[in-house]
């Protein structure tokens, strides 16, 4: 049994979220254009996946939101495609098997919108995350789908749902 709950994402949640991300991103060197940590959308997190064929979740520990991911149609791609989307998590989360809690969750949720394929852009050092979405089934592909605006990301992977 974990000690934290993964929920969908509320408004209340947003600033929670914002600074996660906002946290997060410089730790990877994620700073910049091309990066989530300048995305509008990162403010109103619950907002922007409200829309049709959108989740996101949060993941929740003590009372205290510690991160996040979600799905969305992937931008400028095939609608059979979503990309996983804004999966970051502060230190005190990871080791949990909560990023392996979430991954399942947000690939369920895909599949549950109707889903064929997810997508995924990470930056090279982010090592624990790329073995995550390997052990998750994702296979490592040789560059970009869609039009992400994602300029800074590097690796690219996608999983057959």
């Amino acid at each position: 049994m974990h000690d934290f709950a993964i929920r969908p994402i509320q408004p209340e949640d947003d600033t929670a979220m914002a600074a996660v991300i906002r946290a997060v991103m410089p730790e990877f060197g994620a700073t910049g254009s091309g990066f989530a940590i300048n995305d509008p959308e990162v403010d109103w997190m619950s907002r922007a996946y409200a829309q049709p064929r959108h989740a996101y979740f949060v993941l929740e520990r003590g009372g205290h939101v510690l991160g996040g991911a979600g799905v969305a149609p992937l931008a400028g791609g095939d609608a059979g495609t979503c990309e996983l989307r804004k999966m970051y998590f502060l230190p005190e989360a990871r080791g949990l098997g909560a990023g392996a809690a979430m991954m399942a969750r947000c690939l369920d949720a895909a599949r549950d919108l109707g889903f064929a394929r997810c997508y995924l852009e990470t930056l090279t050092g982010m090592d624990a995350a790329m073995r995550l979405y390997e052990r998750s089934g994702f296979k490592r592909i040789c560059g970009p789908q869609g039009a992400t605006g994602h300029g800074g990301c590097d690796v690219f992977y996608s999983l057959e749902l």
